[in-house]
């Protein structure tokens, strides 16, 4: 997993609220349990006008041109910006697959759904919640000005605007210390991979028939 510091990222606004996990990642791209792969087919419902199925070449399907994402001014954007209860419905791990494969590594919004929130962390995407006066503010500067960015500082827990303003979020303190060093719960097992081998060698020897 990547790690996740500093991120100074163009915005890209999402404004609807219940944004569900069926339209981040709909049902018929969750075949595959690979991490990566899905972007092309992040909001597919929205982001194209025609069914979309696995296998298909998405450099050939019509875009929907009045889709915030197939719009020139937001491409590349890293740093996603959304309504309340983003991420609700099931609880698929695709959807932070998808919205990192496509290239977010932050989400803010007044508030998520708590199972999305929690395999985001799992996943190297920063969750940040702000209260829904902030959000409607960064939501009008985005719309006045293209190419609207922020700064998000996981070390210090702020978002700074343009503008100079500075927002600060909240974040669990054992999940900030995965994100600053890249650790998802293997990466944190792996960690112990010394005392582990050192465990199985002497169950090797104190229990042979168990090998």
């Amino acid at each position: 997993m990547d790690k996740f510091t500093r991120l100074d990222g163009l915005v890209a606004p999402m404004d609807r609220a219940n944004v569900d996990t069926d339209a981040i990642i709909p049902k018929q791209f969750l075949k595959s349990i690979k991490r990566s792969g899905f972007g092309p087919n992040l909001f597919d419902e929205w982001r194209y006008l025609d069914h979309g199925e696995p296998g298909m070449d998405n450099s050939k399907r019509p875009l929907n041109p009045n889709f915030a994402l197939n719009q020139p001014r937001y491409r590349g954007a890293q740093i996603l910006l959304a309504r309340e209860n983003f991420g609700c419905g099931s609880s698929r791990e695709h959807a932070p697959w998808a919205l990192e494969d496509y290239g977010f590594r932050a989400i803010i919004a007044p508030s998520f759904a708590d199972i999305f929130f929690n395999n985001c962390f799992k996943n190297g995407l920063l969750p940040i919640v702000l209260p829904a006066d902030k959000v409607d503010a960064l939501f009008r500067e985005a719309a006045a000005q293209e190419g609207y960015r922020l700064t998000v500082d996981l070390e210090t827990q702020t978002v700074s605007t343009p503008s100079g303003q500075i927002f600060g979020f909240e974040v669990d303190s054992f999940r900030k210390f995965c994100l600053l060093n890249g650790l998802d719960d293997i990466g944190l097992t792996l960690q112990n991979a010394d005392k582990i081998k050192a465990y199985e060698d002497r169950r090797r020897q104190s229990e042979p028939w168990l090998f």
